[in-house]
């Protein structure tokens, strides 16, 4: 007797009949549900819960992946944004640029530190206690009739930030790229603070010459070709040499230092479960250590007291 056979569906469509089956969940899939696999076909329940599980890339540091360097770009718009806000009030530039130790006069007028300072006179800088100079006086740039260069100032710095953080940022990921930024810019103005604590600085020099920094470092690390590599890094030396007759020096080569800190702390912490402790401890260690320096620094300036 001749037994008639089991007509097989589709599990998403009842009334389409179908002979492939899922493999992944066994189910059986019609021509439309089908999607190709590596052996076989696939329900797409079963590729939407595979995608899910995939791991995700990661950049060399153990960043996460990002095609588009958004970091670079919003640091870029900031530093525009607040150079159009010093056309529009140039005392921000005082209020806000990197120096270490100063004097306001009666007269508001900016005078050389003294320690003991005159009768009248009040303390401007970090020894007046306005710590947060570390980092504002790097998005701060030279007003367009003040300085060697001018408006030039700022577009050579973003021009080079665009250059350079497209290439760095791809590679760190976001979140690296950002530290990296910031820790560079807070050792240049910490070196400056060492070495020229009356003068008064702005630029965001320090931190493009770590990120710089990082992009030798991270080249070396992945094995690119450092022919053009070493070609770019002379030219940043020889720019750091050339600056001290025009520019800060120190907090270019504060920048340079932190930054080749930062980015050789990420690109070689070991590859396992220990690298975001070591990466994170690495940059809370030079936090420290910049803290340290700047704290004493500051304290010998003011007689062995801290500004309150």
């Amino acid at each position: 007797m001749d037994s008639e056979s089991t007509v097989t569906t589709c599990y998403r469509h009842p009334k389409v009949e179908c002979h492939v089956r899922c493999t992944r969940c066994e189910r059986y899939i019609c021509p439309d549900c089908m999607r190709e696999a590596a052996v076989g076909h696939q329900c797409p329940e079963c590729v939407r819960e595979g995608a899910r599980s995939v791991r995700q890339a990661r950049t060399v540091v153990g960043g996460r992946v990002s095609a588009v360097p958004v970091v670079t770009y919003v640091l870029i718009v900031v530093n525009v944004l607040v150079y159009v806000a010093e056309l529009v009030r140039p005392e921000i530039v005082d209020g806000f640029a990197m120096v270490g130790a100063g004097l306001t006069g009666p007269d508001g007028g900016h005078y050389l530190w003294a320690d003991p300072y005159p009768a009248g006179y009040t303390p401007e800088g970090l020894v007046g206690g306005e710590w947060y100079r570390l980092l504002t006086g790097a998005f701060l740039h030279l007003p367009p009739t003040e300085g060697t260069f001018g408006v030039f100032h700022v577009v050579m710095n973003m021009v080079a930030l665009w250059n350079l953080g497209r290439l760095v940022e791809p590679m760190l990921g976001r979140v690296h790229f950002l530290v990296l930024y910031l820790l560079s810019a807070l050792g240049g103005s910490v070196l400056v603070l060492l070495i020229a604590p009356q003068d008064a600085v702005v630029g965001a020099s320090g931190a493009i010459f770590g990120v710089g920094a990082a992009y030798y470092v991270l080249a070396r690390r992945v094995g690119l070709h450092m022919g053009q590599v070493n070609r770019f890094m002379t030219g940043l030396l020889l720019w750091l040499v050339l600056s001290a007759l025009v520019t800060s020096w120190e907090g270019h080569l504060g920048g340079l230092l932190a930054g080749g800190a930062v980015s050789l702390a990420f690109a070689y912490a070991p590859r396992d479960g220990r690298r975001t402790v070591v990466q994170v401890g690495a940059c809370l260690l030079l936090v420290a250590v910049l803290t340290a320096a700047a704290v004493v620094k500051v304290s010998g300036l003011t007689g062995g007291g801290l500004p309150q």
